[in-house]
């Protein structure tokens, strides 16, 4: 018996041994370097090694960073918002209201998006969204506009919705078919409406899945570098954006990863946070 406990521990720790050594190399290795880069410095143009606090100084004393890091955060929340409120009614449908043939095709024609490059779709939104483009030309007819779409916030949301609504959509409708209908059946029969029913049984037992959905939204549209650039303009910069900005001026790739390690360190505390929010038990349960 204990021979047999030896050997199924053995496997284990050998299955676990690729995904370790993968996590490593592509991840933990290039974080720990980059936060090692921030402590360069750069002379003539030429990075060289050192253990300086210059760059974290030069860049956190600037309300250039502090503007791109409250305006980045606040798109980033924006968007998890909107989009988690308008995913939630389709995934609600989907998960109670059609048969599991027509979720299964919902949910693929959800991922057949994916196969396109974000770039490429973001790029007809650009044309889309012009001032000369379908939209303003069938508001024309109604006598509206033409409105000014592009290079606004209004664009990068319609681009992080691009990026995230399907993902948010797929991950809410998982969780909310794994409901026990009768959950459900019962609250109807003690008397609760569709709202209260949604609010008191529905959202507290799906929390788990549609707090990671919404935390995979702020995660991508926190860090997304193509909406904020191609149709919001750019202006007011993003953090994506200082990041390039940094790297054109005289090759401050130092400065450039102290802005990528504080996101890196915005996003791991929004992780924690919401993973911990979203596996917490009740008091009393």
């Amino acid at each position: 018996m204990k021979e047999n406990k030896r050997g199924f521990e053995t496997f284990a720790v050998v299955w676990r041994v690729p995904l370790i050594v993968w996590q490593s190399v592509f991840f933990l290795g290039p974080l720990l370097f980059m936060v090692a880069m921030s402590f360069f410095l750069v002379k003539n143009y030429r990075m060289r090694e050192a253990f300086e606090f210059v760059n974290w100084a030069k860049m956190l004393g600037r309300n250039t960073f502090w503007d791109a890091y409250g305006y980045t955060l606040f798109l980033a929340v924006c968007a998890t918002v909107v989009v988690s409120l308008v995913a939630f009614p389709a995934a609600y449908a989907l998960a109670f209201k059609t048969s599991a043939t027509v979720r299964r095709w919902a949910i693929f024609l959800l991922v057949v998006p994916f196969f396109t490059s974000y770039l490429v779709r973001i790029f007809s939104w650009y044309v889309v969204l012009a001032e000369s483009g379908p939209v303003n030309s069938v508001l024309g007819i109604i006598g509206l506009g033409p409105f000014t779409m592009l290079n606004t916030m209004f664009g990068t949301m319609v681009g992080y919705m691009t990026l995230t609504l399907p993902l948010v959509v797929i991950l809410q409708t998982v969780s909310l078919a794994n409901i026990d209908n009768r959950f459900i059946e019962a609250a109807h029969n003690l008397g609760c409406g569709g709202f209260r029913t949604i609010h008191a049984v529905i959202v507290p037992m799906a929390k788990t899945g549609l707090v990671i959905a919404a935390l995979f939204c702020f995660i991508l549209s926190f860090g997304d570098f193509v909406s904020p650039y191609y149709l919001g303009g750019s202006k007011p910069p993003t953090l994506a954006i200082l990041i390039i900005d940094t790297t054109k001026s005289g090759q401050q790739w130092p400065r450039a990863a102290v802005v990528a390690v504080m996101m890196m360190l915005t996003l791991f505390t929004v992780a924690f946070l919401s993973i911990w929010y979203a596996y917490r038990k009740r008091a009393g349960r």
